[in-house]
């Protein structure tokens, strides 16, 4: 996948700029595409450099992705519905890519047209979808290979979209757990910044003109306030700055990756999440995988590209290379470590009876549902620490600020009573 960036002389006279991704390896046919879909003539074409294409890829996919979970799900059940029916996967698509929703296309049917692009290129199904990685997952685009090649493309279809629906379930009970978390702490900052901004600075100004002899709790606090008052511009330029050093880190860096994932594995609390999720996506995938009949080694070569764990992708990466010793995958992963005894005695009688991909079925909805109940109990446990939190900052501000605010008031009290 190719960024360019283009100018065309339209059949109207006006001129057109843009960006566009193409599935193209030669300029030639980027050319040939932009001229035959827009019906003009290049002017300038520029192949945009790799890291700048692939910035601009991720840039263009956080801020509008081109279809959400949900939306690809749907469109994947529409086809799988389809094709089952005996409707051919090329009409399914056009049923998909003439799909309105408000007055305009939808994103199912946005992505069925670049699809249908792609196939009246010549492409096969398999490669079409490869070309939208963005779009469509590794192993939903492994399913419809598998589908292409072996004829069983409604049933792959099927699985791709019930796969999207449970991985979306997942990731939408772990947002779910830290809405509220997030709701309170922007809330806990947004009223900071109003103490800081402008309570601090005026009951500094009282304080002054009163005279007021104040606790060194009060004076740090007004200081602080005053510091970062002066400073603004240059903190939130550098959180932004260091935001994106951080995500280009993250991005780019597997080895950043890496060391973030192991200290996780290593935190009390986010050691129990990340085990938990690990396990519940890995074996989710492995049954999908092997269900459709995958083989163990390349299973594991999907996994690696698409575990996004990087302490269970080495772990990955050191199955496979035991397995291409000739080794049992129960050996494995017991010699790998990082993977539970119930789940490796499990896989050894998978292998023994030849029910491995039941064994993994078992073992993803045993994991999905602990994952479910941890994320549960979790949100259950971190509301009240969460209102500790709040709590002890509004006792903070009361002894800082209110209490000499207090003091001077009785002060004043008491000399009008003395005159």
């Amino acid at each position: 996948m190719n960024v360019y960036y283009y100018r065309l002389l339209l059949s109207s006279g006006r001129v057109r700029s843009g960006i566009t991704q193409l599935s193209v390896e030669r300029d030639a046919s980027a050319r040939m595409w932009l001229e035959k879909n827009f019906d003009a003539v290049v002017l300038t074409l520029y192949r945009l450099p790799g890291w700048l294409a692939e910035t601009q890829r991720s840039i263009s996919h956080l801020v509008k992705p081109s279809i959400r979970p949900v939306e690809l799900s749907g469109m994947l059940r529409d086809l799988a519905v389809m094709t089952a029916s005996g409707i051919p996967v090329l009409e399914a698509l056009r049923a998909v890519a003439n799909e309105v929703g408000g007055g305009r296309p939808s994103n199912a049917a946005r992505l069925a047209r670049r699809l249908l692009e792609e196939l009246d290129a010549g492409a096969s199904l398999s490669d079409a979808f490869s070309r939208y990685p963005d779009a469509f997952p590794e192993t939903v685009r492994n399913l419809i290979m598998i589908g292409d090649e072996t004829g069983t493309m409604d049933r792959m279809l099927g699985e791709a979209a019930d796969h999207i629906e449970r991985i979306s379930k997942m990731t939408a009970d772990t947002r779910q757990a830290l809405i509220y978390p997030a709701f309170v702490f922007s809330a806990i900052f947004a009223a900071g910044g109003f103490w800081i901004y402008y309570v601090i600075p005026n009951l500094a100004d009282l304080f002054k003109q009163m005279n007021a002899k104040l606790p060194p709790l009060t004076i740090a606090v007004m200081a602080g306030s005053e510091w970062l008052i002066a400073h603004i511009a240059w903190i939130l330029g550098g959180l932004v700055v260091a935001a994106f050093v951080a995500w280009v880190t993250w991005r780019y860096s597997r080895t950043f990756r890496r060391a973030v994932h192991y200290t996780l594995h290593r935190l009390p609390i986010a050691r129990t999440i990340m085990f938990s999720s690990g396990l519940a996506f890995f074996t989710e995938y492995m049954a999908l995988l092997i269900k459709a009949g995958v083989d163990m080694v390349s299973s594991l070569q999907v996994m690696e590209r698409a575990m996004r764990d990087e302490y269970y992708r080495d772990r990955i990466i050191a199955i496979r290379q035991v397995l291409e010793r000739g080794d049992r995958v129960s050996s494995a992963m017991r010699q790998v470590d990082g993977f539970p005894s119930m789940m490796v005695r499990m896989i050894g009688v998978g292998e023994e009876t030849g029910t491995l991909d039941s064994q993994f079925s078992r073992l993803s909805a045993e994991y999905s549902l602990r994952l479910q109940r941890l994320i549960t109990n979790l949100s259950e446990v971190i509301k009240p620490v969460v209102v500790l939190l709040a709590g002890g900052m509004f006792v903070f501000l009361i002894v800082a600020l209110l209490l000499p605010v207090y003091d001077l008031v009785q002060q004043a009290i008491t000399g009008n009573k003395l005159s």
